[in-house]
């Protein structure tokens, strides 16, 4: 069986989650702290990085989007691009926009200042960083807001990666309690489509010991 070296509140991690029970595809899940760069680790991928999608002695795969892209191409009957190249690339860019702009701006500041941190063992959360986060996830905010007016779903009519790649992220944060739904409810509710589909609910019972979510996190019907 694949094997997927993961971290439980990492958002690529999550991503490949979903994506994998999206498409009903089994794979064992391992937690990998690649902070304690394991040489077993780094020999499967020596960029020491989750996620990974490990096969023996057939492959090793990472990024997420790389992933998701093998596991598309290999695993058509549950699609997650449309057929249209122009649809295609949309859904791509926005992809992009989530595990590129979206993790710097907001995700990058904010889990991981608060639970990397914590979960390494390092110095105290950056307050600086995490004020900026605060400041940015706002901003983020109202463009899913306006993608969710517009569309039935982030990427056009039909449940996709880019909606996989944003709620990966969100999900971390709303764990965390920092997402400002009550601003932005268009994004809420999209958001509460996702997290109520069968492939979102392993992501829901993960928990961080000592740290408990708002009693909204796992609630399906928000």
């Amino acid at each position: 069986m694949p094997i997927l070296y993961h971290l439980p509140f990492d958002p690529f991690s999550r991503k490949v989650r979903i994506i994998l029970a999206e498409k009903q595809f089994e794979a064992e899940l391992v937690t990998e702290q690649p902070w304690l760069k394991r040489q077993e680790f780094l020999h499967i991928n020596p960029a020491g990085e989750v996620p990974v999608l490990h096969e023996p002695g057939k492959l090793a795969l990472s990024p997420s989007q790389v992933i998701a892209e093998y596991l598309e191409e290999t695993l058509t009957k549950v699609p997650l691009l449309p057929s249209h190249p122009a649809a295609r690339a949309e859904i791509r860019r926005l992809c992009a926009w989530f595990d590129r702009k979206f993790h710097e701006e907001v995700t990058s500041r904010l889990v991981g200042e608060k639970l990397s941190r914590h979960l390494t063992g390092r110095t105290e959360p950056d307050s600086a960083r995490i004020r900026t986060g605060y400041t940015n996830i706002d901003l983020h905010l109202s463009y899913i807001n306006l993608l969710a007016e517009e569309r039935n779903w982030l990427g056009g009519n039909q449940f996709s990666l880019a909606d996989i790649s944003a709620a990966a992220h969100l999900s971390c944060l709303d764990y965390l309690g920092d997402v400002p739904w009550h601003d932005h409810l268009d994004a809420k509710n999209w958001y509460s489509r996702v997290k109520s589909r069968p492939s979102f609910q392993s992501l829901l019972r993960d928990v961080i010991p000592g740290q408990r979510p708002p009693p909204h996190y796992a609630d399906i019907d928000f």
